[in-house]
């Protein structure tokens, strides 16, 4: 199998190039064509001597994914549809690297553009599936396929039709961003990398329902903004909807977040999803704020959008807004998200990964 070039930083780069006979400086070459001219193929890389692209391509190719259909949203939302091959089975390690007997499972991951006046920002996925189970979460029913590789997550950015507009992103698709870190990181390091994207890491949020142990190195080793899935904050509550509970509490997660300093740039909010009659009473605001007390913060009430076989509903937007209030009156800065691409099933918590296929 032929190496993915997408996602390497220039040292690896310079090491391929040095195996395909390339001289060494080549890696920054093809670090430029990747991330600033952003080819789609080795063939491409004009500045390279056509004996070194063959050579080149001999073992390695870009990488990149094309996107197989597009819904776009009456709201403006867009909606993109990649397919994947993610390693599967005993042969491949928790980052899914290639190991000994790698096979690999055809899957697809959704990616979503939102756009907001000057702004656009992409959802983008980490995983094919995802592991935690919550029970509110169309992906999560799903089932979990395999962790994205670094060349799976860039394509979402590099190969839609606003690639070049992007100004922001968050790691809110399918899957747990920190079930995948290794690859995820790579990823944030293309993007705030000088000789990536440079983008400021201000323009990164990483949401996560808790992985402590991969939570602590994110804390440590980014400066992206964080938001945390929270939704109820009452453990025995929390954990009929989110199995994690069980192994990273919440209370744990907020301990460790309130040993880091957000006091300045960088933001962790806290995802808050309203369900008709089960998590928005005064007894949960309360609950919240002594939870949240001491830690500079927002909370972002999200709007349930319905799905199969779940006993609970959305909530009214006048029942979203009494609890904002409740929220606001006890010192927590709160805020109700607007509700992007319902109509092409783009919004938090739809995605599956399924339009366009025969699945």
């Amino acid at each position: 199998m032929k190496v993915r070039l997408l996602g390497k930083t220039p040292d690896e780069l310079r090491e391929i190039a040095l195996s395909a006979g390339l001289p060494a400086f080549a890696g920054k070459q093809i670090a430029q064509w990747l991330y600033v001219k952003r080819v789609h193929s080795i063939g491409e890389m004009t500045n390279l001597s056509k004996t070194g692209r063959a050579a080149l391509e001999e073992i390695a190719e870009v990488g990149m994914t094309e996107p197989v259909d597009v819904q776009v949203s009456s709201d403006g939302t867009k909606k993109y549809l990649f397919p994947v091959r993610c390693p599967v089975g005993a042969g491949h390690d928790a980052a899914g690297h290639d190991a000994a007997e790698v096979r690999y499972e055809d899957s697809c991951v959704e990616a979503v553009m939102i756009p907001e006046g000057d702004r656009k920002t992409l959802c983008v996925s980490s995983q094919a599936g995802c592991k935690m189970g919550c029970k509110f979460c169309m992906t999560g029913r799903q089932g979990f396929h395999g962790n994205l590789s670094a060349a799976d997550i860039l394509s979402q950015y590099f190969a839609i039709e606003e690639a070049g507009e992007l100004t922001n992103t968050v790691f809110m698709g399918m899957g747990e961003p920190l079930d995948n870190w290794e690859e995820v990181k790579r990823v944030i390091t293309v993007l705030t990398a000088d000789w990536g994207l440079a983008w400021s890491p201000k323009r990164i949020t990483l949401s996560t329902i808790g992985v402590i142990p991969n939570l602590r190195k994110f804390l440590s080793e980014s400066k992206c903004h964080l938001a945390v899935s929270l939704h109820n904050p009452f453990p025995e509550e929390r954990l009929e909807m989110m199995p994690v509970q069980k192994a990273w509490s919440a209370a744990e997660v907020i301990r460790l977040i309130k040993s880091y300093d957000f006091t300045g740039q960088r933001r962790v909010s806290f995802e808050y999803t309203v369900f008709d009659g089960w998590n928005n009473t005064p007894r949960h605001a309360e609950a919240l704020r002594k939870l949240l007390r001491g830690l500079e913060c927002r909370v972002n009430l999200i709007r349930f959008h319905r799905i199969p076989d779940f006993p609970f509903g959305p909530a009214t937007d006048k029942v979203m807004e009494e609890f904002r209030d409740m929220l606001s009156e006890g010192g927590i800065t709160a805020t109700i998200r607007a509700s992007r691409g319902e109509d092409i099933y783009a919004a938090c918590g739809l995605l599956a990964g399924k339009h366009g296929l025969n699945s």
